[in-house]
């Protein structure tokens, strides 16, 4: 089994930066890629990054692009997503998922953490 765990999430006002962690546990053998998604009230889920835990590849959003930034530390066993430049349009709760392989499509991952509150006021 895998364990996810999002932190980090809160109220900004727009221009600022947050910065969101997922921790993982339990069986980490069982996935390599690890993304990032978000769901704004009455929409759906929306890709925002991903990256490769063996390999290091990453892929961002083009609404996220040169705001937002994953990264990760394998020997804390964590993810980030270092987010600058917030905007009232990137208020959603934001999701941290493990799969198979980083793909910017939600049916790859197996895992899902229970999500964080991101709220940015204008």
């Amino acid at each position: 089994q895998v364990q996810l765990v999002e932190s980090g999430g809160g109220l900004v006002q727009a221009g600022g930066s947050l910065r969101l962690s997922c921790t993982t546990s339990g069986r980490t053998s069982l996935w390599d890629g690890v993304g990032w998604f978000r769901q704004a009230p009455g929409k759906g889920r929306e890709f925002v990054a991903t990256v490769s835990w063996s390999g290091g590849s990453a892929v961002h959003a083009d609404s996220v692009k040169g705001r937002f930034a994953i990264s990760k530390d394998n020997a804390k066993n964590t993810v980030y997503l270092q987010m600058n430049n917030l905007k009232p349009e990137d208020t959603a709760i934001y999701y941290c998922a493990a799969g198979s392989r980083e793909s910017a499509l939600a049916r790859f991952y197996d895992y899902w953490g229970q999500g964080t509150q991101v709220t940015v006021s204008s």
